[in-house]
């Protein structure tokens, strides 16, 4: 056989395009974990909220599904049927099996095992089962549910496990530090015991942008690290990242450390992305800007957008915003306005500058969409928009100084994300100048005490250090700020006037109060209505402030 023809095939068959891939063989998944894998606080009842997911509240025919749930009492589908929720709740299996079926002609089946507050040390342990023994238990159900397959005479092809744990080890003193080496021996025994040496694991990182994130943020670490550790060094094991998916809202605080239902919508979505990747699928969409907007040799003024889950857009969705009256243009691409983009932390890049349009992780858009356009009404020249978010991160996180969860210091990424801007611009030609960061405050961050009390002494340490690392003494920033959680476990903390006061104290930092958004069913996240509005009264905010005094560079 020649030799290109041989590499071909070995490479088609390790993108999985080649055993199995016949329309008849059953693409099996695994997934399991606890409470966040089962859907705790998920509500099938509210999937139709949310636009880019209608329909998943429905039984998916040509989708497989086999599950085994819970604690002592536990439920099961007893034998195959059509994948749709398991009772009043579902985790990320819907959007996970709707997003295979639309993009492979092979038939797709899901085996769940889940149970809430276990551990890995001990009840998911595979050598010394303890707890719940939910190893050999899961072992047991899988094996029974592949048997079932084969009495249906179906074909079939383990593809990958899905895996969504930790929660409860980060408690333990004993179990915390073992995460990591337990976690590659659960991979390996899995790989054993079904006799699928290559099998592909997708371990999800935990939910993080919760009161969690705050007051468990070292034991959060410890966890991700452990996950890292694996995946950094097990070529068929991928980490799935999660914090910039969204999260249910709970009472007291504000905040509890479950996704919910839109959260596990996505996640699942990230799930079915990141096995599409493996096998070399292409799930990105291409948002090219055609031709270069600015006359060559002209200046540009460069607005940054940064901030958390509202500057991202969590809750805004394009489905909703082409129905908005007046509004339903921006859903379409500005080609006049340039855009760059870095979303989640990293998790969703734009390939150089593209039109200014809807560019968010699940048909989501932010502030920038209004923003632009009220802009470009002004008078103000050539502008552009580059926009760094990370709604799984807190104020700490953009200091210079950061945390000891150091995956978390966002601050080197966001300087350099903004030299790298103007670079680019100035590469092409233009003068530039960056008229402004535009910085949205971290909503979680006014749930909780500690953070709240902090917010205005973090954010003034990160102005005072961008501008000396830019080199713009006078650089403007433009502190955006919507309503604080009104709760009397922090309502003691003036949070807004702290702010007013950083302000106050520089004459260029502005603060703008986006007070008068619609009304928004969450205590803290913007939804589409209200996101055009804080798109418009950061334009407002920055269209009336003093001139800049400094030329473009």
């Amino acid at each position: 056989m020649n030799r290109l023809v041989l590499a071909v095939l070995l490479l088609m068959q390790t993108l999985g395009f080649c055993a199995g891939a016949d329309g008849k063989t059953v693409r099996v998944f695994i997934f399991a974990g606890q409470s966040n894998m089962v859907g705790t606080h998920s509500r099938v009842a509210d999937i139709r909220r949310f636009p880019p997911f209608a329909g998943l509240d429905q039984p998916q025919e040509n989708v497989l599904f086999s599950y085994k749930m819970g604690r002592e009492q536990m439920t099961n589908s007893k034998g195959w049927i059509p994948l749709q929720p398991t009772g009043d709740f579902f985790g990320p299996e819907l959007s996970f099996g709707r997003q295979l079926s639309q993009q492979l002609d092979d038939p797709i089946a899901i085996i769940k095992i889940a149970s809430g507050g276990t551990t890995l040390a001990e009840d998911w342990n595979p050598d010394s089962p303890g707890g719940f023994k939910l190893y050999p238990l899961a072992l047991e159900h899988v094996q029974a549910s592949l048997a079932e397959l084969d009495r249906m005479k179906k074909p079939y092809r383990i593809e990958g496990f899905m895996w969504h744990q930790g929660e409860n080890d980060m408690f333990s003193r004993e179990f915390k530090p073992k995460y990591g080496s337990n976690l590659r021996n659960f991979l390996a025994c899995w790989r054993r015991d079904l006799k699928v040496p290559d099998l592909r694991f997708y371990i999800g990182e935990l939910c993080t942008k919760t009161i969690w994130g705050m007051d468990n943020r070292e034991n959060m670490y410890a966890i991700r690290t452990g996950q890292k550790f694996v995946t950094e060094s097990d070529p068929r094991a991928e980490y799935i990242p999660t914090s910039h998916d969204a999260v249910e809202i709970g009472g007291d605080g504000g905040l509890h450390y479950h996704y919910g239902t839109l959260g596990q919508l996505e996640h699942g979505v990230n799930y079915a992305d990141a096995y599409l990747r493996t096998i070399g699928k292409k799930v990105a969409t291409e948002r090219p800007l055609k031709a270069w907007p600015y006359e060559k040799g002209s200046s540009i003024k460069l607005f940054v957008l940064a901030g958390h889950r509202n500057m991202e857009g969590e809750r805004a969705f394009t489905q909703e915003l082409k129905t908005l009256d007046g509004h339903a243009g921006l859903a379409d691409d500005n080609s006049k306005i340039a855009f760059k983009y870095n979303l989640g932390g990293g998790f969703k890049k734009s390939k150089g500058w593209e039109p200014l349009g809807p560019a968010g992780f699940y048909d989501t858009f932010g502030p920038e969409l209004s923003f632009g356009h009220a802009l470009q009404g002004k008078n103000l020249g050539n502008i552009a928009i580059a926009k760094f978010t990370h709604s799984g991160s807190q104020i700490n996180d953009w200091t210079p100084q950061g945390t000891s969860a150091k995956d978390r210091n966002l601050y080197g990424p966001f300087i350099a994300f903004i030299q790298e801007s103007m670079q680019e611009l100035r590469a092409k030609g233009h003068p530039v100048e960056l008229a402004g960061i535009v910085y949205h405050v971290g909503e979680n961050d006014m749930s909780f005490g500690p953070y709240r009390r902090n917010a205005g002494k973090w954010l003034q340490s990160t102005i005072a250090q961008s501008r000396k690392d830019l080199g713009l003494p006078s650089l403007k920033w433009f502190i955006s700020q919507q309503p604080p959680i009104d709760d009397k476990s922090v309502n003691q903390l003036d949070v807004t006037q702290d702010l007013a006061e950083l302000a106050r104290g520089d004459a260029s930092t502005f603060h703008l109060k986006a007070f008068d958004l619609p009304p928004q069913r969450e205590k803290l996240v913007i939804t589409t209505a209200g996101m055009v509005k804080l798109g418009e009264v950061l334009a407002q905010g920055v269209f009336s402030t003093p001139k800049p005094t400094s030329k473009p560079d």
